[in-house]
């Protein structure tokens, strides 16, 4: 028995869930040919296994030919997908873990040009900025048939054993009919808030029809589009009062917001930087208008947040999935006492502006997820204790020091700094994304607890590794920026990090080019934007930090965009040269052919970093693999076994930025993927 207001059961309709946290639906883009095999259920068995009381699958799965996905999801209009959907209920149930699916027509929010071309719907003909398809208006028979398209999926969902389903209704069909800004019909689908409704109540009527009064149904729905013109926070409440009353639904989980444009949709789901559960207290009016079972989930990414949320009477269930993205195991670990052992959500975001961008979400700073077929969340013991020295404490350096310790092995690291870190520390003077020093943090405090030895102020050399007598010796001293990039004048330049560390003080009319399309540029244009200076960021690119992505570029544009600054694209910069007290900066293009100057006080360059890689090459010829990887064995999570030289005293392995510039989560998986198997 225990008086955590987060393992109290709750009660919804027939079905008793085990505790207060939930996943929400959420689509990770695991399916494979739109169906959620073994992948896709490994990564919700892993969480159900862990304790989660109720996951929600797929954001959303898809209910129609015409609603084809614009990344991967499940369509649930394929009669196969009720297997596929009863395997992964089934392995989830095993472990008192409920599972429901959220069911959807996008609608406007997908292109006419996937899947099998066929015309977009809506109710009115107005674009949606994030995917830019002008849709028909829907006809009489349109809705006929769509209205018959969620029956169906949800009678699928039904015969797969789930224990219930939610219908999207923010920035898809359901409340493309609501909105006055998207509704252009004519009554009775248009025009009043009652017609607008009107889609909606039927769709419910009809899946109630199929799946009876007992199966569960619950709308995911926008309570406040917080737009002009559109739905306002009385519409929400209203619409709130009627999906109670219609005895229709049985649970609300509620949203506030929009989605139709990447600022929208970071609002609704706020990246790093912004604030914790900041429509927390929106949810908690709507059930206490309702009086009913309200769930809900927006960058609750910490376990006191979400006994707030319980114990304040604001929700009846809590959502925490990208924390879940992180730690699989958070239940568990409260249930342990061991909240403090819980890896963080740090609201990096890698994992939705991955799936927005046509990849599968990957947690920033766990590799495993998503990948639990191949990759341990829980990293076994070794039959044989090693001495392991890690060179570099940065996050490579980290988890590498993490896993052989959790193998059982002797861990030394050495780090040439004073604090662990790495270009983590230099990130995090920014201080919208200060919260990236949990990815240090975590690491470090799990490296304590487990014993590991840290020689802090070490500039190791060859020597100093030879002098540990390793059984492994792991390389992960990072990169240093490259800036000698020029025909002429790469002496007159500084880097993105010259800036951000403080070593160089910004300009006063600065050109940042960013050969890159990472972090760095955005973050020194606003320090340097912020001191009033004029800022030009110049990219190759034609599109702009392409590697920052959507959603967490929302929080820097809107700092960049009140300041004097200039963002240009296609121009690359040639050569740098005095001229006075100022700087010419000669550009060209890769479409060839044209020349142009800038006359500036300053100019950064961000072109990524270079291995900072010289004690790797010391120690490559004491090595037993010559710093070899063989690269069968490591994606097959076989143990490394090249022998180059027999009288070798050690192998030789390098990881993250040591070997080349990539990111933090490419540097995590290294260090996961070879330690895990030592």
């Amino acid at each position: 028995m225990t008086s955590d207001p987060l393992l109290q059961p709750f009660r919804l309709k027939h079905l008793t869930l085990k505790n207060r946290l939930m996943i929400t639906s959420h689509e990770p883009a695991y399916p494979e040919d739109g169906m959620p095999k073994a992948r896709y259920r490994a990564y919700h068995a892993e969480r159900a296994r862990a304790g989660v009381a109720l996951t929600m699958t797929a954001g959303s799965a898809s209910v129609a030919r015409d609603s084809p996905p614009v990344f991967n999801n499940i369509l649930a209009w394929k009669d196969e997908v009720v297997g596929w959907m009863r395997q992964l209920a089934d392995e989830c149930h095993e472990h008192g873990c409920a599972v429901m699916i959220q069911l959807t027509h996008l609608g406007r929010r997908t292109r006419w040009d996937k899947a099998d071309w066929l015309p977009v719907v809506s109710a009115g003909h107005a674009r949606e900025p994030a995917h830019r398809a002008f849709p028909k208006k829907a006809e009489d028979w349109d809705i006929a048939r769509i209205i018959a398209d969620y029956a169906d999926a949800a009678e699928r969902m039904k015969d797969a054993g789930l224990d219930g389903i939610e219908i999207q209704a923010y920035g898809h069909l359901m409340d493309q009919f609501w909105s006055p800004l998207t509704n252009d019909l004519d009554a009775p689908y248009g025009g009043s808030l009652e017609n607008r409704l009107r889609f909606t109540f039927e769709v419910l009527e009809e899946i109630r029809r199929r799946v009876g009064a007992d199966f569960i149904v619950g709308v995911r729905y926008t309570g406040d589009e917080d737009l002009p013109g559109g739905l306002t926070r009385e519409d929400g409440l209203e619409i709130s009062r009627r999906l109670k009353e219609s005895g229709l639904v049985d649970f609300l989980n509620v949203v506030k917001g929009h989605i139709d444009t990447d600022a929208g949709l970071t609002d609704v789901i706020p990246v790093q930087g912004m604030r914790s559960a900041p429509h927390l207290d929106f949810a908690g009016e709507i059930r206490a208008a309702t009086q009913f079972p309200t769930f809900h989930a927006a960058r609750i990414q910490d376990v006191a947040t979400a006994r707030h949320a319980i114990a304040s009477g604001k929700l009846d269930m809590v959502g925490m999935t990208r924390a879940h993205m992180a730690d699989p195991h958070i239940v568990a670990k409260i249930v342990a006492g061991e909240e403090d052992r819980i890896r963080p959500c740090v609201g990096a975001n890698y994992c939705l502006d991955r799936i927005y961008q046509g990849g599968a979400a990957y947690c920033i700073h766990n590799p495993a997820t998503g990948r639990e077929l191949t990759m341990p969340h829980r990293v076994a013991k070794a039959e044989t204790p090693r001495r392991v020295v890690v060179v570099g404490a940065g996050p490579a350096g980290l988890e590498a020091a993490r896993v052989a310790a959790a193998r059982g092995h002797e861990v030394i690291v050495h780090e040439a700094a004073g604090d662990p870190g790495g270009q983590v520390r230099l990130a995090a003077q920014t201080p919208r994304r200060s919260e990236m020093l949990s990815v240090v943090g975590w690491r470090y405090a799990e490296c304590t607890r487990m014993g590991v030895r840290f020689a802090f102020n070490s500039l190791a050399d060859a020597g100093t590794v030879l002098a540990r007598d390793p059984d492994v010796t792991i390389v992960a001293t990072g990169g240093l920026p490259h800036v000698d990039v020029l025909a002429q004048g790469s002496d007159l330049v500084v880097s993105a990090w010259d800036i951000l560390s403080g070593d160089v003080r910004p300009g006063s009319d600065v050109l940042i080019y960013d050969d890159a399309g990472d972090y760095p540029a955005l973050q020194a244009a606003e320090k340097i934007a912020a001191t009033g200076a004029r800022v030009e960021i110049m990219t190759r690119d034609r599109t702009f930090a392409p590697e920052v992505m959507g959603m967490s570029l929302t929080p820097s544009m809107r700092e960049l965009q009140k300041r004097d600054v200039t963002f240009t694209v296609t121009w690359r910069l040639e050569a740098v040269q005095r001229a006075g007290n100022a700087l010419l900066a000669r550009i060209g293009s890769d479409y060839g052919g044209v020349a142009r100057e800038r006359r500036v006080d300053q100019v950064v360059v961000n072109r990524g970093t270079r291995p900072l890689d010289d004690i790797y090459f010391d120690l490559k010829p004491a090595s037993s693999n010559g710093g070899e990887v063989d690269y069968e064995a490591l994606v097959a999570g076989r143990p490394q076994s090249v022998l180059r030289n027999p009288q070798g005293r050690f192998q030789l392995f390098r990881i993250g930025d040591a070997v080349a510039a990539r990111n933090i989560h490419a540097a995590i998986y290294d260090a996961l993927r070879l330690v895990k198997d030592l």
